[in-house]
Formats: structure tokens, sequence, C-alpha cells
């Protein structure tokens, strides 16, 4: 069975008028299993025919939507269905139309398909449509897969990234019963078309990787009792969020320097929490950049609780003390993932300050490879030593044997802790 193609052999197939299959697909769900994907064709809707229409509602078997952002669907004067309300799984649906121009009833192929070339026509307005009709579109969330990694934004993305007008023509793809289709399907499915097949995280990760997503806002010096820092404040120009950067020494002489990629803990690191050993982290780290007299620390606000947030990371707290569950298991029994953190910004903001060579200060192999394809390099990883005590130990042990950690956890201690606990 072949594998999912790559990113720029999917945009080479959009800008020649091909249809390409998107999956959701490559992602993990809450119980750690990898989540069955829903496939879609798609293309550009400026190359959307009559004989094309006709393929996808009769090889797919899904409803045909129009994608467009809300820039444009408001130049059309197209409306959302209903005001204030979201579809399945955060959609945007708008009133169905026809063209204005259309003689038909607008349901055939070729009445189809001239309602799609025109919503894509960057010179229609408002008069060239009416509505209800029999195309309906959707309409998709500002920052694309960045912000929603939805197939309406995958589409949209795709269609702006193959230098076409930013408005795509998607269908689901169903199997023989009707069901949505599985990934093994979906592959075969694109491949008996001769179709490119992709999933919606590789498209994630190649705008990571190749746009620039922040924008330095502030830059100062700052004093601490670790000694002096240079402090610059990025902010993540998708989401709006925090990256702060600690900087001691000159990092830009492309030497291998020593990086500390931090995750904000409320509780460990600014009210002094027995529970973790995020405090303790960040403080090593501060002594090891001082030690060498050259060194970064980013700090990542909203990557609290590994990605949860600080009420969720609480609720987790609860449930760990109440029902006995480890950090895995109540991040589960809230309907969450074990770790939703991406480090695909964080990178860029090492990227910018100079920094190509790394020394990382982590004990979390998952950073590493969350890092590397942007322009850096992890040439060593530098694990931090754990100081476990009776009620972080049980967590220290499921990030050693559970998430592969290298916590540095004295195994000969892990009894007498325990007993004390």
């Amino acid at each position: 069975m072949p594998d999912f193609n790559t990113i720029e052999s999917v945009l080479e197939n959009l800008q020649a008028g091909k249809m390409v299959v998107l999956v959701d697909e490559r992602a993990l769900d809450v119980d750690g299993s990898e989540r069955v994907g829903e496939g879609e064709i798609m293309m550009v809707a400026e190359r959307a025919t009559p004989e094309a229409i006709n393929f996808l509602t009769r090889h797919a078997g899904g409803p045909l939507y129009v994608t467009a952002e809300k820039e444009r669907l408001e130049s059309l004067g197209l409306n959302t269905m209903l005001p204030g309300k979201e579809g399945p799984r955060g959609s945007t649906i708008m009133v169905t139309v026809n063209a204005a121009s259309v003689v038909g009833t607008g349901v055939s192929a070729r009445d189809r398909a001239l309602t799609v070339a025109r919503i894509a026509d960057p010179d229609s307005g408002a008069a060239d449509f009416v509505q209800p009709g029999h195309v309906t579109p959707l309409r998709a969330q500002p920052g694309g897969v960045l912000r929603r990694a939805g197939h309406t934004e995958a589409s949209v993305d795709l269609a702006r990234m193959a230098h076409c007008q930013p408005v795509a023509l998607i269908t689901a793809i169903l199997n023989e019963d009707g069901e949505v289709a599985t990934t093994p399907y979906l592959l075969e499915f694109a491949a008996r078309h001769g179709f490119e097949i992709a999933t919606i995280r590789d498209l994630i990760a190649h705008r990571r990787r190749t746009e620039k997503l922040i924008r330095l806002e502030a830059t100062a010096d700052m004093p601490t009792r670790y000694g002096d820092f240079t402090v610059c404040a990025y902010r993540n120009l998708v989401d709006d969020n925090p990256y702060i950067a600690l900087i001691m020494g000159d990092v830009t002489d492309g030497e291998p320097t020593l990086v500390r990629m931090h995750s904000c803990c409320i509780t460990g690191d600014a009210l002094g929490s027995s529970l973790c050993d995020c405090g303790e982290q960040l403080e090593r780290s501060f002594e090891a950049i001082a030690a060498e007299g050259r060194g970064v620390i980013v700090y990542i606000q909203h990557h609290e609780g590994r990605g949860i947030g600080l009420i969720h990371k609480l609720k987790a707290y609860q449930l760990q003390q109440s029902q006995g569950l480890d950090t895995i298991e109540a991040n589960h029994a809230l309907g969450l993932p074990a770790d939703i953190r991406d480090y695909g910004v964080g990178a860029q903001v090492l990227f910018d300050l100079g920094l190509r060579q790394l020394r990382l200060l982590t004990n979390n192999p998952h950073k590493r490879v969350g890092l590397e394809g942007y322009g850096l390099k992890v040439v060593e990883q530098v694990p931090i030593a754990a100081s476990p005590n009776p009620h972080n130990l049980r967590y220290l042990q499921t990030k050693r044997d559970r998430m592969g950690h290298s916590t540095l956890l004295p195994d000969s201690g892990d009894d007498d802790l325990a007993r004390s606990a």
C-alpha cells in the first residue's frame, strides 16, 4: 500500500488542475491510538468543470462544498446558515447559492460548475448570486490549518499555496456502504484514480516549516539571580500567543548553544508545587546556562499542563489524587491527549535569534524531534537530573516508563520514596 505524498507534490498537481485527496490523519486519539482520518477530494475551484462536478458526486459520495475565506464570502454577500451557530467540528456553513446566470434549477453538474466558478472569480460580486441555491459554501477560519486543522482550512491553504484563488472544491469520500472511508480505503481510492494523497498534519508541519509565524515585539535587559539576560518578547502571528526568550551571551556565532524550551507551569515554576519537577528543571537550566555564560531559555506560556491549560491540569490533579490515576490516565479521563504541545513556533524563535546548532536541555525525546527540521540541528540532548520527593515520584516514574523521558531518576530510591508517600 503506498504511503502519503508530500505537500510539494500535491501543490504541483493542484497547479495542473488535478484533484487530490486530503486526510485528517497521523494524529493520536485520547487513548494514544492513531485516529482514522476522514478523507476528502479537493481541487482548486477556478478549475472546476461539469466533468469534475460529475466525478465528485458519483465517486466520492459526500456532499459538495466550496471553501473560501471570510473576506471573500462577505464580498459576495454570502451569509452564514445560522448566525452565531457552528456546524459539525466547528465548521461555518453558509447559505446555499446559485450563480444568477444559471438558466436551469442549479442542480445539474453544468449549473453547479458555473456557480463554483463564479465564487472563485475575483471579479464576481453580490449581484452575481441568488440565495438559496444548490452550492454550499464553507467559511475557513483566519490562519488556516494553523488555527483550525479542518479540511475547509486545508483546502483554502493549498489553493493559495498553489498560486490560485484561495477558493476550493471539496467532498468527503464514502465507502461502498456509505460510511466514512477508512485510511486504507482512502489510500487505495487515491491509487485507483491516480490522485496524490496527503495529510492535514503534514500540511501543518509544512506551513510551520516554511512560513514565518512570529514577530519580535520587544527587547530589554533583564538582570536575574542567575545573571544578566536579554529578554525578547515574540508574538505568534496566528494565535497571538507570546513566546519569551531569555538570552545570555553571544548565541549568533554558529557554535552549539545550550537551549531550554520550557513549557509554562504556574504551579511548579511560580507556586512551589512539589507535584512535578518543572520548577526544578527551570532552575537547573538557568544554572547550567549561567555556568557556561551562554545559552537561551524559551518560555512558552500556553504550554501549561502539556498544552491542556491550567484549569484542566488542576482537574487532572484532582483525578490523580481521588482515583489513583497517573498523569496520562487522568488526561484521558478528561477526554484529553497526554501531550498536545508543539515546538514548531518555538523553533522559529530560536532560528530568528540566530541559533542553528542546539545542545538541548531536556529529558523529553519528543522535543528533539519537534525542533529538528526547522533549520536547526540538535547536536546533543543534555538531560536534567531529578530530585524526587514523595509527592512527585509517580509523576516522574510515569514520564520515564510511559513517555520515554530520561529523568535520571535513581532506581534505588524508588521504593523508599514510595513507602514514605
